[in-house]
């Protein structure tokens, strides 16, 4: 592998060069920790190490666009599926740095949550949600609490329904029907 020397004395691969900060803790005259920190001298060897062998992909695997390949070890245990996974691949066609990268995950989160639900009806299993979702121990431990969610989420969900039927109502005055 190919390694250019920057400015600062720091081998960085060629393969990476072009990320914008890649490598930038490389130099181990310009470490951020020397004041608080006992050097040993082992302490930089950390950039010499031998990387681990790659996890064989016999799955479908998200990374980030703005990295070159996938990570070295990742996790297997629940690859995209169905809407959620659709929704992640959406996400992952963005920037880390973009908000829609991050807001398309938490809602893959949320759809993901539902079709888990549904699932568990699919296979005969009714889950508990209460008890799921730590709605029984917070009844025990913060009952006041609860019951101020509770309050809050049901003027909401009033009002919500009250000016739903005020405009129901509106849009029936000024469209008679004939």
């Amino acid at each position: 592998m190919e390694t250019i020397t920057d400015n600062n004395n720091s081998k960085i691969p060629e393969r990476v060069r072009n990320i914008k900060g890649w490598g930038i803790d490389a130099n181990p005259e310009n470490d951020p920790t020397y004041p608080m920190k006992h050097l040993t001298g082992a302490d930089h060897d950390r950039l010499n190490y031998e990387r681990a062998e790659q996890q064989p992909v016999n799955i479908e695997v998200l990374h980030s666009n703005e990295r070159p390949g996938i990570t070295r070890v990742f996790g297997t245990s629940s690859p995209p599926s169905g809407l959620s996974g659709a929704l992640r691949r959406y996400a992952f066609k963005f920037s880390e740095g973009s908000s829609a990268h991050w807001l398309t995950l938490i809602m893959a989160d949320r759809v993901n949550a539902v079709e888990g639900i549904v699932d568990d009806l699919r296979h005969g299993h009714v889950p508990n949600i209460f008890k799921e979702r730590g709605w029984t121990a917070e009844w025990k431990y913060n009952r006041k609490g609860v019951i101020k969610k509770a309050a809050i989420g049901l003027a909401i969900t009033s009002v919500a329904i009250a000016v739903l039927a005020y405009r129901s109502k509106k849009n029936k005055k000024t469209f008679p029907a004939s």
